[in-house]
């Protein structure tokens, strides 16, 4: 393998993103914001109310990183994880469902963590913002196209502050990679490349009937989806290899590492999208997509494909010039070179032509962290690097991609008109919803 300009922060390639999270201090980022509304807390610490919606897997990692504060209230479908979580928390009320939460705690609550399956963030996260509450919500930022630029909406009419759970952002890495992008280590950038070898997909429902566990709240846990017999291939976590759900590998990754051109370039809008893959399944999601997005010119970077593989895919471009083949990574092509980074570090080549190169100042500061950056950022005003502004434009073209797999069609998008240039795409923008769950959607 050839020598090669490096930053690497001594954490292992093969750790896996939740370990990753459990094991390394989360920093964050830079975007200024209103400052915070009155706060319901009253004690001397300026202590924030906080309820988390989702308190196991990643809703685990939040409930840790707000403990900090006040929380009033912990909210989750099954009751085993409720109950466990709830030992930390003796004060903390315990609910099913957020709707009653949100209607008993009115007027109490400061913010809120919304870390559900991802066809609940934008209920959860809208019935929160309604009320004027700041939202931290998982990526994706929403199920849907629509629910996301509804997120956007109400988080920018309720002057909130806002974060989306890419905790990767928040790392040293990342930050590197954007002030050598931006000084033109490698030039102006011509084409990205992004890929992950994460396989959510390709999961037959199983026949059968089963029973709902007496723990699990299933009614609540399907939420605004349409209504389907309980099965557990749904449960924990492989409801997102359905569309019903979610929106497989890209849905679930694509966020963190499209995260990285997103920050470097200013990319907002593409202008096209087309999607390669195997026959579509009109119920689970596909392994093995590629997806192409055109972005055109703009003052921040020059016209630029950007192009996602995922399962066993990979860019060309790994072998033809020696790179290491990573399960996951972005490749930035520039008139000058070539930059590979993945979460933990990254290279330059050709190393011959960068081996002697002088890098930047580094001018992105440290974070406090992730949730310390959105926390601060209520209490004080200030920065969030991840708002729902700038995050909710980078889910919207993930989800795009899953638009035009599902129409088997290149689409042309309008970002004013919230348009593609096919009927048929256009349908998909929006997932129905059962009643009760709208939230004025």
């Amino acid at each position: 393998m050839k020598k090669n300009i490096s930053v690497n922060t001594n954490i292992a390639m093969n750790t896996t993103r939740r370990t990753f999270l459990k094991t390394t201090a989360l920093l964050a980022g830079t975007t200024v914001f209103p400052a915070p509304a009155l706060l319901h807390a009253q004690n001397g610490n300026q202590k924030l109310n906080v309820a988390c919606i989702g308190v196991s897997g990643m809703g685990s990692y939040s409930v840790g990183n707000v403990k900090g504060e006040n929380v009033v209230a912990l909210c989750d479908v099954e009751k085993k994880n409720l109950d466990k979580v709830g030992e930390q928390f003796p004060n903390a009320q315990r609910f099913s469902d957020f709707r009653k939460m949100f209607d008993q705690l009115d007027g109490k609550l400061d913010a809120v963590t919304v870390a559900t399956p991802d066809h609940i963030h934008a209920a959860a996260s809208v019935a929160a913002m309604n009320r004027g509450i700041h939202c931290y919500t998982e990526k994706p930022l929403a199920h849907d196209v629509a629910e996301v630029r509804k997120m956007i909406e109400v988080s920018k009419s309720q002057k909130l502050q806002t974060q989306m759970g890419t905790q990767i952002h928040a790392q040293p890495n990342y930050r590197r990679v954007v002030e050598l992008i931006q000084a033109g280590a490698v030039g102006t950038i011509k084409e990205i490349h992004v890929w992950v070898n994460t396989a959510w997909g390709n999961r037959p429902i199983p026949p059968g009937s089963f029973d709902i566990p007496e723990t699990l709240d299933w009614d609540l846990w399907l939420g605004p989806a349409a209504f389907r017999p309980y099965n557990p291939c749904y449960v924990p976590g492989n409801w997102r290899s359905y569309w019903a759900f979610g929106n497989g590998t890209l849905g679930d990754m694509a966020c963190h590492y499209m995260d990285l051109p997103f920050w470097a370039l200013g990319l907002r809008h593409p202008v096209t999208i087309e999607t390669f893959g195997p026959p579509v399944d009109p119920e689970c999601c596909s392994l093995g997509l590629t997806v192409k997005y055109e972005y055109p010119k703009t003052p921040n970077h020059e016209a630029l494909t950007l192009t996602w593989y995922d399962h066993d895919l990979r860019p060309t471009l790994l072998k033809e010039h020696g790179m290491p083949d990573w399960g996951a990574g972005v490749i930035f092509v520039g008139s000058e070179g070539l930059l590979l980074s993945n979460y933990t570090e990254h290279h330059l080549y050709p190393e011959e032509k960068f081996k002697d190169y002088k890098r930047p100042e580094q001018t992105i500061p440290p974070s406090p962290g992730h949730h310390t950056e959105w926390l601060n950022a209520i209490k004080n005003g200030g920065t969030t690097s991840c708002n729902f502004d700038y995050s909710g434009t980078l889910t919207e073209a993930v989800l795009l991609g899953a638009v035009s797999y599902r129409v088997g069609k290149k689409i042309a998008w309008n970002p004013v008109t919230f348009k593609t240039d096919i009927a048929e795409a256009d349908t998909l923008l929006s997932v129905p919803r059962r009643e009760g769950w709208d939230f004025n959607l």
